[in-house]
């Protein structure tokens, strides 16, 4: 089942997959944000709880 547009790689500088497909790139741009803010939030939970535990 060959039901790609493209005959060549040759002369391609990048290739996007969901280019045109506007909801795919809003949602791995929302899925990129939302795994920053979970790493942001674990980070600054174990800074917090390190921080108690050595003044207390």
């Amino acid at each position: 089942m060959d039901t790609s547009p493209i005959d060549s790689w040759e002369g391609v500088g990048a290739y996007f997959t969901f280019a045109d497909q506007p909801g795919m790139v809003a949602f791995f741009c929302g899925l990129a944000v939302v795994t920053f803010l979970g790493f942001m939030y674990a980070l600054i939970k174990h800074e917090n709880d390190a921080f108690n535990k050595h003044e207390g």
